[in-house]
Order: C-alpha cells, then structure tokens, then sequence
C-alpha cells in the first residue's frame, strides 16, 4: 500500500497501484484490480482522482503518440501523454492545442475525465470540444470508440465525466495551426468590478484570451487583468522551452500563506503588476502555465494542506453574486493569493457533468484551517446556490451531495453510464458508489 496525497494535501490515503505500460494488456491489469481509477500526474486538487483503500491505475508511462497528420493538425495519443509533451513538440510544426488549463503537467486522459478548461473558453469552449475520438474501455473489457458523431452519448457521459464511465485509452485531439510560441498580451490593473466586467465584456470580442487576477481582501474587486492573442510576427526572444521549473524542496510545518503573508502578497502583486502594466510580447509556456515554473508549489501551504474553491454563477446578476462572496471572504478573515476571476462564454461544452456555462467563475485557494475554512465554504455554497450557480467537481472535496445533485441536473443521466468497476472517493461521496 502507498500513501497518495490530493494536490491540495488535505486528503492522503492508502493505495494499492497497479503501473500500465502497454495498451495491449490493460485489460488485464484492470481485471485482476477491481474497483479502481485511473491516476495521471495526482494534480486534482480534491479527492476526485483519489480511490482510498482501492487501486490506482496509474498511466503516466502510456504515454506514446500514435499518429499525426501534419495536414490537418489531427494527433491521436495514449491518454498518458502529457499536455507539455503535445505543446513543446507540436508548436514548433505548427500545431497547438485550442485548449489548455493552468497547468501543462497533466495527461491527456485527465484532461479528457475533467473536461479542462483555460482562458480562451469564450472562443473554443472546453477541452473536450476539440476531441474527436475516444477509445474507452470497460472493466467487463467492451471496447468503446466515441466520438461527437460515433456514439454520442458515451462520448458525452465520458468528457467531464470523473474517469467512472470507463478507462481512456487514447484519444484523437483536433489540433489548431500557430505561428510562432509568442503571444501579444495587454496588462491592465482595475480598481472594481464594475471595470472588470467592462474589460471582460471588451474581450470576449477582441481577444482570444482573457483571464484576471483578484485582490479577495479588497473591498471594491481590484485586481489584474490580462487579455492577448496569438502573436503573428517575428520574434526574436529566446526562451528555452526545455527548462525545468525550480522545486519547493520541503514541506513547512505550518503554511507560509497565512493571513499576514497574504495581505503582503496581494497588496505587492497588484502594485508590481500596476507598475509593470501595458503592452508585452510573451512566450506561452509562462502566460499559460504560470505555477508550473515552481514544482511541488503546493507544499507552501504547509502539512494541514489547503483548499481550492472554484464557483461558476450565470451572467445573471454576476456582478452582484462575486462581490457578495468576496465581502463574505474578508468578513470571515480568511484569504487567498492565487484568486483567478474570469467569464464563460455560452460556447456549450459536451459533457453530460461538464463545469463551463455561460457564466462567471471564481477561483481561490484556502490554507487548511479545519472548521473554519469549511464553515467559510458552506457560507460561499449559500450564496452559489441562490445565484444557481455549482462548483468545479475537478477541484472539489467537500460539496454536500444535494448541492452536487441540485447543480449538475444531468447527473441522473451520466449514472447509467457508470462503469461498477470503477470507485473514486468523489463518486461515493456524491453519487453513493
């Protein structure tokens, strides 16, 4: 047995791991270990790719591609393949994916279970939107191919769906042509959030990515906007895409994002950001993936571990809704630096459990403080839930089952599409098994 931590080390349990290596012989691993999951790079932040007392399948090391038509951009890979590994050998040929989340260092299989997103979705929708095939297959050892056009319901129960509808094998992703590595991106620090919607609102229209950092221990919403597009010129900036990102070498004993630290942080954030305001002409690696230049980044939130809490509520009221949660967030003197405030398109993504729709989301992250923290989310749900809003299930490890049932009203739908051999501490937490 081995203990396996969630990314935001709240959660550590016993597992029993079982490494697959080679397509041919999946079938029977799996067999042999039942109930288990399939496990990429651990970067769920909650208890989602987590299966206490249960086996792991671990797929990092399927991780070939298989082929790739240079013409029409269209790759078909093992679900172990790395989002990195895609970015750093297809950009260079002129391909990238339309789709990537805040991090490179997570599967494609992952990818795929979560229905990712990233800061284009005003434009191309959700990961998900750009498959085109997915082999699947069953713990009874039915094969499932799936696609929008080849047996839709599977392939929509599959896209978002927690890697319970079965075991992705491989995938076939609909690259789109770039240029160059290099985007053309606009820093612009706003005071509230009357301003932030009025940039956000200029961007859905002029900008293919938008995203904002947010000051949560300020009164008014100020924060830091970003917009950009991919650049179309020369460049000559010269950036090594096969650097390593330095490592946090330990883990403290209490976290180093506290309340004091917090409020320095924040407070030095915006006004560096402010200072450094304007036009740049960046390289994606640092635009897109911006922790991934400090691995094992999560220590820093010390051995209690920390939360994330990612909400999404609709256009409706959306102003009113983030600042009644953010005035809850300094009412209960709680904090979070990496706070990450954007807007959802109505750009429909095609999983049955899929988190984007039209919308604003939230992200923060909480150090652990035990029944505090907890009771600061029961009080955020509140307001989520009256503005009929839900939470990131990717992220999550502490939503009520009702809160899960009344906010993904498809969920009924996805459980018949469940594979019984297949467990996560999530799915027996909101659906029972």
């Amino acid at each position: 047995m081995t203990i396996i931590f969630s990314w935001g080390r709240v959660a550590a349990w016993e597992h029993h791991l079982k490494t697959l290596s080679d397509r041919r012989h999946i079938a029977e691993i799996i067999n042999e270990s039942m109930p288990g999951l399939a496990y990429g790079m651990g970067r769920s932040y909650g208890d989602v790719g987590l299966n206490p007392n249960g086996f792991l399948w671990q797929t990092a090391k399927l991780d070939r591609l298989i082929s790739f038509d240079e013409n029409t951009g269209q790759l078909s890979c093992e679900a172990g393949v790395l989002l990195r590994d895609i970015q750093r050998l297809m950009i260079p040929r002129g391909w990238i994916l339309p789709v990537s989340p805040g991090t490179q260092l997570i599967t494609v299989g992952g990818a795929i279970a979560n229905d990712v997103h990233g800061k284009n979705q005003h434009h191309y929708g959700s990961f998900g939107n750009h498959i085109q095939k997915i082999s699947l297959l069953r713990t009874d050892g039915e094969i499932i191919e799936c696609g929008p056009q080849l047996r839709a319901d599977w392939f929509s129960a599959t896209l978002g769906g927690l890697g319970l509808t079965g075991f992705i094998v491989s995938a076939v992703i609909q690259l789109r042509r770039v240029v160059n590595p290099f985007l053309d991106i606009e820093t612009i620090p706003y005071q509230n959030l009357s301003e932030f919607f009025s940039l956000a609102d200029e961007a859905d229209l002029n900008s293919e990515y938008a995203v904002s950092w947010v000051d949560c221990l300020s009164a008014k919403g100020r924060g830091i906007f970003v917009r950009g597009n991919h650049s179309s010129g020369e460049h000559q900036l010269k950036i090594s895409q096969n650097s390593v990102g330095r490592t946090f070498p330990l883990t403290p004993p209490i976290s180093l994002m506290n309340d004091f630290s917090i409020k320095i942080f924040n407070k030095c954030y915006f006004n560096l950001k402010k200072w450094r305001a304007g036009s740049a002409t960046v390289h994606y690696e640092p635009f897109f993936y911006p922790l991934d230049r400090l691995l094992e980044w999560n220590r820093l939130y010390g051995k209690k571990g920390f939360y994330q809490y990612q909400a999404l509520v609709p256009r409706a009221n959306r102003q009113e809704v983030i600042k009644a949660m953010l005035n809850e967030i300094i009412r209960s003197g709680e904090g979070s630096f990496l706070a990450v405030l954007k807007t959802f398109s109505d750009k429909a993504s095609l999983g049955t459990l899929s988190f984007p729709k039209s919308g604003v989301t939230l992200a923060l992250d909480f150090p652990n403080k035990a029944e505090k923290t907890l009771g600061l989310f029961l009080r955020l749900d509140a307001i989520v839930q009256e503005a009929s809003g839900r939470l990131y299930l990717a992220k999550d490890m502490r939503m009520s089952r009702d809160f899960f049932e009344k906010s993904y009203s498809k969920f009924s739908e996805f459980l018949s599409y469940r594979d019984p051999g297949i467990s996560s501490s999530m799915s027996r937490r909101l659906m029972g098994y």
